[in-house]
């Protein structure tokens, strides 16, 4: 029986033209063997997966190979490809950083440098998972890196650039690999399809390519996995079934209910989806991408956007031409906030399917325009004049004030009702404000006489609105209660009260609340007249610990021995 061999090594690229998704950097390095302007030492960054390893070890095949072709690749033909090839090449030093990244192990690296190739022109050396290199190791290695004999050559690869120390990075020319795009995973798959004589859909393919998310690797594997389940013939359900991934044409079924506000059948789509074992956020996050695949069909410049199979694409086409712009927004910014506290919820369905029936109400309602404001009418001005004259003979001067507020509020109000505006993007937002209605010429007259009033009051019928007010601040203010509760104010001339109070603290305190407190004794004491003054008397009685300082100078006066302990101690006083 022989031995089975993964795809992502049995086909795994042996040129620069057959690496998948690399050109730019395929090019740089074949363009700097053709003009001999190798650097000595090179980076290769990027996620797992995409070729970092791979593109190192054909550096070191085509640098060393003896009849290099006009297009700067390997000639696969002489002594030094055949022993690379043979993976039996005394030139070529392949490292693992995660179990060889202590000082010895690069010291013993360094004494191997100084010795020449046997054949061949240059030594490489190849260290995986660099950034694994302790950074005494690092250190150990900046030397020999930045100035090595002229025959040795430096690859190094690692997922994890940012943990690589910048005299390393300088040292190095860096190469960033990208991930690797769906089209070009779906073609290379489609390869080694054909070598295996493998029957394969489309459609699966691009499941393959999008769970495997950007690393070529991972794609191979999950097509090894597949086809030892369902033979040389896979098809799209096969592997929908086996990937756990949901079905395109339920994404497309809730669209259609959705649109035509059919929230019965929504539901019993959604438990259709749940009964075959699939999580809500998984339906959360596959619907998030129907719907942005549907978003950018609507625009022919973004239809390329589409990481989806050629044969789904008009089916996309046709349902997006069935919606609005503003409802596809609509549509994901509901399912966003859906995703986003799904995790959070005490219970996932009902949360889940609240978001599909606001979707089916939301999605389907008319946008309403904002009207253009228009002018005062007459009328108004014609009724302000009839108010006018029906006012009593008294009050002839603050009907006029009213009648004039009136006739500038009516000028000035928009006749745009503000709680029918939507936001033209999402369309879910509602931008709701209580617009106070324009009062009367009576009730204007009524606030007039109100703020007005300044009835007599007493020293002790002040002492009582004060002491029902302090009783108030002792839940959210208890330091200003316990301070306030025996100052009483005194009744000056004029509605005019003082207070004394012991410190500046306090006073500042107060003043914070000065409008809050006026207000009240203001309404209590039925005078809008009513002012307030604050007086400091720190000497006026004895003084009370108020501030973490005070409290410490009482403490220390009656036991010295506090301060002794706060002097050798070393201790300070928070202000």
């Amino acid at each position: 029986m022989d031995n089975f061999i993964v795809s992502a090594r049995k086909y795994r690229p042996q040129t620069f033209d057959t690496v998948v998704g690399q050109a730019t950097i395929t090019k740089t390095l074949k363009n700097a063997i053709r003009h001999n302007q190798l650097a000595q030492a090179f980076l290769f960054c990027g996620p797992r997966g995409i070729g970092k390893t791979t593109c190192a070890r054909i550096l070191a095949k085509t640098i060393n190979c003896e009849h290099l072709s006009p297009s700067a690749e390997a000639c696969d033909q002489c002594q030094s490809c055949i022993s690379f090839n043979e993976n039996a090449s005394f030139n070529i030093y392949e490292l693992d950083g995660a179990s060889n990244n202590s000082v010895d192990d690069i010291r013993t690296l360094v004494d191997q440098v100084r010795i020449p190739p046997q054949m061949g022109k240059y030594k490489v050396y190849i260290i995986d998972e660099v950034h694994m290199l302790s950074a005494s190791a690092f250190n150990a290695f900046l030397k020999t890196l930045e100035e090595p004999p002229p025959y040795a050559k430096f690859i190094l690869a690692t997922t994890e650039k940012h943990k690589i120390i910048p005299t390393i990075l300088s040292r190095c020319q860096i190469f960033d690999f990208r991930r690797i795009t769906v089209d070009d995973m779906v073609s290379h798959l489609k390869f080694v399809a054909d070598k295996e004589n493998i029957s394969v859909e489309e459609n699966a393919l691009h499941i393959i390519a999008q769970k495997a998310d950007g690393a070529m690797r991972d794609a191979l594997s999950i097509f090894d996995q597949l086809v030892s389940f369902a033979g040389n013939d896979l098809k799209y359900s096969t592997v929908i079934e086996n990937l756990n991934v949901l079905d395109y044409e339920y994404y497309f079924r809730i669209s259609d209910q959705i649109l035509n506000a059919d929230i019965t059948g929504t539901l019993l789509t959604i438990d259709d989806i749940i009964g075959k074992g699939f999580d809500g956020q998984h339906f959360l996050i596959g619907f998030a991408e129907h719907l942005r695949n549907l978003l950018v069909c609507k625009d022919p410049a973004t239809v390329k956007l589409m990481e989806t199979a050629p044969s789904i694409r008009s089916q996309y086409a046709e349902q997006a031409a069935r919606f609005e712009v503003s409802q596809l927004l609509t549509l994901l910014d509901i399912n966003n906030r859906c995703d986003l506290v799904y995790k959070t919820s005490n219970n996932k369905r009902i949360h889940l399917e609240l978001s599909l029936m606001q979707m089916c109400t939301q999605a389907n309602q008319p946008q309403k325009k904002t009207p253009a404001p228009e002018k005062p009418r007459p009328a108004a001005a014609a009724t302000t004049k009839a108010t006018t004259a029906t006012a009593a003979t008294t009050a002839t001067a603050a009907t006029k004030a009213a009648t004039a507020v009136t006739a500038a509020t009516a000028a000035s109000v928009t006749p745009v009702k503000l709680r029918d505006l939507k936001e033209n993007v999402t369309g879910t937002i509602s931008i709701k404000q209580d617009v106070k209605p324009v009062k009367s010429n009576s009730e204007v007259l009524e606030d007039s006489v109100i703020y007005d009033r300044a009835n007599a009051f007493t020293q002790e019928e002040l002492a009582a609105a004060w002491k029902d007010y302090v009783e108030g601040l002792k839940s959210n203010a208890p330091h200003l209660y316990s301070s306030l509760k025996e100052c009483i104010p005194a009744l000056k001339d004029e509605f005019s009260i003082e207070i004394k109070l012991e410190n500046k603290l306090l006073e500042t305190d107060l003043f914070q609340r000065k409008v809050e407190m006026l207000g009240f004794l203001r309404s209590r004491l039925d005078n809008y007249k009513l002012d307030l003054t604050v007086k400091v008397e720190e000497n006026s009685r004895k003084k009370r610990p108020y501030t973490d300082k005070d409290k410490f100078e009482q403490m220390a006066s009656k036991n010295p021995a506090l301060l002794k302990l706060k002097d050798e101690l070393d201790l300070e006083i928070d202000y």
